[in-house]
């Protein structure tokens, strides 16, 4: 009887080891090793049927080759269609990925739903396969969604070749995986959601997907750091990564890209979290502007931008005494290295004495920002909370800030401005270089005060 041989997999980037270690090597993680039967490689002739193609298919001459730019699929949910860079492309492959419970599920549902509405011809077949819930509990979901599609179908299956048969029987417009880790492969002796049987399912839908040009959605489970779980390889695979993101306990949820090859990664999608499921919302930037508390010192409102698209946020600081030797210091919504690296520019070129001060830092609505153009009004917040004075509830504060001090100019001044006019602001404090931009855009009804320095930023906005 021949021996089974066996090897040793770490589940968090796919590296092999012929024994077990309690540490990898490759990606630094603690007892992530899984041993898995080696793939003997004697019998996959059923996986050869399906993945072999049903035509020859030759190399083509770039010119001879035909693309249609401007086909998209519509989901008829446009913050998720931007997003995506418009739309569906055809044979594309996605990865979503979030924490438990943020509404991945109910968002694709609702994908799918309205996708399936949205055919003229009544032709266009959306396939929901699920590994993880039953029809039943589909349906029950469904039932609170409103979603009652004719032509939504739901297929409660963990075969991969099972579901490769059902694929290309009902050529779905668009089919959604519910999770990828619940999938198996017969001739792969690991469990399922092992790194073996990941990245092969993975593997066998994608190589589907393209030959028959058929979308596909995979939901796809995350670790504790917040990373899509399996192999690294398989956010390679695939077109787009998206992760949906948010507090559970607040309504708000952002659908950001993190990989896009049909369209950028900088747009976000912003969605409502309500008891009939995800809603879209229509202006961002009053949604997160609802609760400002307009009298409170250490808040500071600014404009980041996010893709195309500008939004109006409210940056809170609070800055009170310690009562420990080391002084906390928290931030929310922004890099703790950036917000450590602004108190040392404030102690520094302003001699503020924030040594000695516990520092929180918090974007309201619990979106994150990574673009440096906040630095000014995080600056200046930090100032309002620790002198106890309230910067107008009417100014606008941007601006990027330079390791002496300097104000630097941001990109874009335009449709900041424009989005801070709309919703009723009268004066905006913004970087000495966009004065320039400033003065060829139309006439506003803003009050702009171009500032060099951040000392003098802050003697305007937050006197002594």
């Amino acid at each position: 009887m021949a021996k089974t041989k066996t090897q040793f997999v770490c589940q968090e980037c796919g590296a092999k080891s012929v024994k077990w270690q309690g540490k990898c090597n490759a990606c630094n993680q603690w007892n992530t090793y899984v041993e898995e039967v080696m793939d003997s490689g004697k019998s996959e002739e059923r996986g050869r049927k399906l993945s072999k193609p049903s035509e020859t298919i030759l190399p083509l001459s770039i010119n001879e080759i035909e693309v249609d730019e401007g086909f998209r699929l519509k989901s008829g949910i446009n913050e998720f269609d931007r997003v995506l860079g418009g739309g569906i492309v055809p044979g594309e492959t996605v990865m979503i990925g979030g924490d438990p419970g943020i509404g991945k599920s109910t968002l694709l549902l609702q994908v799918v739903d309205k996708l399936s509405r949205l055919q003229k011809d009544g032709q266009g077949k959306c396939l929901y396969v699920t590994g993880e819930e039953s029809a039943q509990q589909i349906k029950l979901r469904a039932e609170r969604l409103g979603a009652r599609s004719n032509n939504l179908y739901i297929f409660p299956e963990t075969d991969v070749f099972a579901i490769l048969e059902q694929i290309e029987k009902t050529r779905p417009i668009l089919t959604v995986i519910d999770s990828i880790q619940t999938l198996f492969l017969a001739d792969i002796s690991s469990a399922p959601g092992s790194v073996s049987q990941v990245r092969e399912s993975a593997a066998r839908l994608t190589y589907l997907a393209k030959r028959e040009k058929l979308p596909m959605f995979f939901i796809g489970h995350v670790t504790k750091e917040g990373n899509i779980a399996g192999p690294m390889t398989l956010e390679h695979m695939v077109d787009a990564v998206l992760y949906f993101e948010g507090d559970i306990q607040r309504h708000y949820r952002l659908l950001r890209a993190v990989k896009n090859r049909f369209g950028s990664t900088q747009e976000i999608g912003i969605f409502e979290m309500r008891e009939d499921g995800l809603s879209e919302v229509a202006d961002a930037s009053k949604a997160f502007l609802d609760d400002h508390f307009v009298h409170s010192s250490g808040s500071v409102i600014t404009a980041s931008l996010e893709g195309s698209r500008p939004l109006l946020l409210e940056v809170q600081s609070l800055v009170s005494p310690t009562n420990f030797g080391m002084p906390q210091r928290r931030a929310s919504g922004i890099d703790p290295n950036r917000l450590a690296l602004i108190l040392a520019i404030l102690e520094k070129r302003l001699g503020m004495a924030i040594s000695s001060q516990d520092v929180f830092l918090n974007i309201a609505g619990g979106i994150k920002v990574v673009e440096p153009s906040i630095d000014l009004s995080v600056a200046v917040a930090v100032a309002s909370s620790f002198r106890e004075v309230p910067v107008g509830a009417d100014t606008l504060v941007l601006g990027e800030l330079g390791l002496s001090g300097e104000v630097r100019a941001v990109s874009q001044i335009g449709p900041r401005l424009a989005e801070a006019a709309r919703l009723g602001f009268k004066q905006a404090v913004i970087p000495h270089g966009n004065l320039k931009a400033v003065s060829l855009l139309p006439d506003a009804p803003l009050e702009i005060l171009g500032v060099k320095t951040l000392s003098e930023a802050i003697g305007i906005l937050v006197p002594r």
